[in-house]
């Protein structure tokens, strides 16, 4: 339990240093261009205590579920001192504002790339190359409704992969001769061999084949499902399961962390896409259905489920799930969308375009656009906004998800 607590103490502050970082974005390069920021502001609500710099005012407010930076002149419409209009946001060229706005969504990606990079190299990545993470035999029977219970292991059960030299930390280049690009096509190929098979690994950097003699054992198929009286068929085994996550040398991290950040990428967007689709199941979380794994979760069970994985002493998920997070929040704050930033960015865009074809008619440049008529729209998303949370932490609380799935 006190590494649960750890856990979850340590996941709600690492989300607190991201908000306070995404701030600091707006704030660093608002300074950086010469734009005038009157206040910097961890949380919301009452002020617990603030202290000023300069023209600054920094300081932490009672809720901690947020912030905010507070820069003159965000909009044309808003009334700024004389002295102040020059260093007005609305004032600046367009290139600095919409940098200023991104900033936030910049510094998200960049505090997840470097727990990805802190993770390569402590707690290692997740992987599905087809690498060796340790030995045992080639158990006999797979339960048909756990899927995860084997006959246990006696001096009479073969052990192929052991018995031929494997070893923990070896990647299978090839079974039979078919190429095992992944730890899925590995098994696959080793499932429809039988009796000695050449299976070639590549180890410290050096490729050898070994020949090893495949057990003829019993398993069910590959879209079993878990709780059912599924059927079992013979298939081949050797004895071995994955390696979950490698470990790199600092100069491997890099490259390593770099592709994993454009998987991530690639993951959240297409996560945003479904979200729509996938808050039914948060409803059904609500009433006691059961639960589904891939519904959205909030801060509150993404912090739970970083306690149970520092409690399970898994470090190398805690890390992850808090980068995946701060992508998550950096990637849906810029969706073009007020109030968000991404869609104070797509109003300055569109003021510079606009003005741009005004130009080339030889017309001067158009009004700025009023906010107070995109206001009606503005409320419909902080509306479904506050939905979305809501619904999720409410899930979080009285049906969450956990790593056990129970």
């Amino acid at each position: 339990m006190l590494w649960y607590i750890v856990g979850v103490v340590l996941f709600a502050l690492g989300i607190a240093v991201s908000i306070a970082l995404h701030e600091f974005g707006h704030l660093l390069t608002a300074k950086a261009f010469g734009m005038k920021v009157t206040r910097y502001f961890i949380g919301f609500g009452p002020k617990l205590f603030s202290f000023r710099k300069g023209e600054t005012e920094y300081g932490l407010k009672l809720i901690p579920a947020g912030g905010f930076c507070e820069i003159v002149g965000m909009t044309a419409l808003e009334e700024v001192p004389k002295a102040d209009a020059p260093r007005a946001f609305y004032a600046q060229k367009t290139w600095k504002r919409v940098i200023v706005l991104a900033a936030g969504s910049i510094t998200h990606f960049i505090v997840g790339f470097l727990i990805l990079l802190i993770a390569a190299v402590s707690t290692g990545l997740p992987t599905v190359k087809p690498v060796v993470g340790s030995l045992s035999c080639a158990n006999a029977r797979q339960d048909p409704k756990t899927l995860v219970d084997y006959t246990p292991c006696t001096p009479d059960v073969p052990a192929p992969a052991q018995a031929a030299g494997l070893r923990p930390n070896d990647l299978i280049v090839a079974v039979g001769g078919k190429n095992t690009a992944t730890w899925q096509d590995a098994v696959d190929a080793i499932q429809h061999s039988r009796g000695k098979t050449p299976i070639t690994i590549e180890r410290a950097g050096t490729q050898q084949t070994l020949t090893v003699d495949v057990a003829t054992v019993q398993r069910v198929s590959p879209d079993a499902k878990q709780g059912q009286d599924n059927p079992l068929h013979e298939a081949g085994a050797i004895g071995m399961k994955p390696a979950n996550n490698l470990r790199y040398t600092v100069g491997q991290a890099f490259p390593q962390a770099v592709s994993f950040t454009g998987m991530m990428f690639s993951n959240t967007w297409e996560g945003l896409k479904k979200l729509p689709a996938k808050l039914p199941a948060v409803v059904k979380a609500i009433m006691g259905d059961k639960q589904d794994p891939d519904r959205p979760v909030s801060v509150v069970g993404a912090s739970r489920i970083g306690g149970e994985a520092a409690q399970a002493g898994i470090w190398w998920l805690f890390l992850l799930l808090l980068a995946s997070l701060n992508f998550f929040v950096g990637v849906f704050n810029l969706l073009p969308l007020l109030p968000l930033d991404g869609g104070h960015i797509a109003v300055n865009l569109y003021e510079r375009v606009r003005d741009w074809l005004r130009k080339l008619r030889g017309r001067p440049a158009g009004a700025p656009v009023d906010y107070t008529r995109l206001l009606p729209l503005t409320y419909v998303v902080i509306f479904l906004g506050g939905a979305m949370v809501l619904l999720t932490v409410t899930a979080d609380i009285v049906n969450p998800i956990t790593l056990s799935g129970q």
